[in-house]
């Protein structure tokens, strides 16, 4: 895995994926994301090695804690940052696709004060 950006990509998609239908496999999250089922493998390897998912024997991907805190964290930073933008007046797409880039980026302290932000304002 070549950065934290792509761990944390891989990570979130796998925890929407799982929210959105109980159970997630490589080709699901190839096709989400729009990679080859062997960039997909590789990168599963990768983060089964540093402890943040389990793969079953039926090809199933599971979160384990440790991944499960990374993907709701970045998570987390994109629902903030896109409502903030949309707030703004950024067309969804727009805000979607810039808090895909910038929740990999932003600073502790800027996404706490994003967050208190979209608390008073809601």
């Amino acid at each position: 895995m070549k950065t934290q950006e792509s761990m944390e990509n891989y990570l979130e998609t796998i925890y929407m994926l799982e929210k959105q239908t109980g159970h997630v496999r490589s080709i699901d999250i190839a096709t989400a994301l729009g990679f080859s089922k062997p960039s997909i493998s590789n990168a599963m390897k990768k983060l089964k090695a540093d402890g943040f998912i389990e793969m079953e024997d039926r090809g199933s991907i599971k979160l384990t804690s440790k991944g499960k805190a990374v993907a709701q964290g970045t998570y987390e930073r994109h629902c903030v940052i896109s409502e903030i933008l949309m707030h703004f007046g950024v067309s969804r797409e727009t805000a979607l696709e810039d808090a895909c880039r910038v929740e990999h980026v932003i600073s502790e302290e800027t996404f706490s004060s994003m967050k208190k932000f979209l608390q008073l304002n809601h």
